[in-house]
This record gives C-alpha cells, sequence and structure tokens, in this order.
C-alpha cells in the first residue's frame, strides 16, 4: 500500500466517522435540544413531525460510512484490493455529491456541506491516485 492511499484511507475514516455522527444526530438524537439547534429546528414539535425524515435519512448517512468503511477494509487487508478502492470511492462520492445538494438547496449550509464534504473529495482523490499508481508502479 502506498503513501497515497493511507493518506486517502485516513480521510475516508475520517468522512465515516462525521457521516456516523450524522447518523447519530439525525437518528438517535434528534428531538433533543442541542440537535434542534444544529438542524435549526425550532420547536419540538416541529422535531417530532420531522423525526420519521430525519431518521430515514440518518440511516443514509450510516450506510455511506459503512460503505466507505467497507472499502478500506479490503483495501487494507489486501483481499480484493480494486474491488475495495471501487467500494470505497463509490461511498465517498456519495457523501462528496450529498454535500453539493444540500449546499446548492440551501447556500446558507456551506459550512455543513463543507463539514460533510471536503474529507471525502479529498479521500477521493488521494485514493484514485493511490490506484493509479498501484497498476502503473
Amino acid at each position: 500500500m502506498n503513501g497515497l492511499t493511507i493518506a486517502g484511507a485516513v480521510l475516508a475514516v475520517i468522512a465515516a466517522l462525521i457521516h456516523v455522527y450524522i447518523f447519530v444526530l439525525e437518528s438517535v438524537r434528534w428531538t433533543a435540544p442541542a440537535t434542534r439547534k444544529v438542524f435549526g429546528v425550532r420547536t419540538a414539535e416541529d422535531a417530532e413531525l420531522m423525526r420519521p425524515l430525519a431518521f430515514n435519512q440518518g440511516f443514509y448517512n450510516l450506510f455511506l460510512a459503512l460503505g466507505a468503511l467497507v472499502g478500506i477494509v479490503l483495501i487494507v487487508t489486501g483481499g480484493v484490493v480494486r474491488a475495495g478502492y471501487g467500494v470505497a470511492i463509490f461511498a465517498l462520492s456519495c457523501m462528496t455529491l450529498a454535500a453539493v445538494v444540500l449546499v446548492s438547496s440551501n447556500p446558507r449550509m456551506l459550512r455543513a456541506a463543507l463539514l460533510q464534504g471536503v474529507a471525502p473529495l479529498a479521500g477521493i482523490v488521494l485514493l484514485a491516485l493511490g490506484a493509479v499508481a498501484l497498476t502503473t508502479g
């Protein structure tokens, strides 16, 4: 495993941890006052109304995190390295595109979009370069 892949794997794990945290907020702690504040939900009643949607969305974030982690495990263990790159890059691409959708639908969400989109985007670049180096070197 080359240095580009290691750096990309670290960023993929960071991205996965961010998305697990988002899962916890959306699916476990949605109605907590601190979580409502993070998402700009004004009242407990509004949070209850939105709860099924947030719960579902949280699981999307969890599944993206798991996809990135499975890809990295496949790369690191050396079992199915090429498949690992593909799985990790796919999951990271979904995270990045979700951040693009977030900021394009609400420009005030730029900070949140950067939080959830920069690490996966950088991970994509480094993993792709690492995969190229692996096949050419």
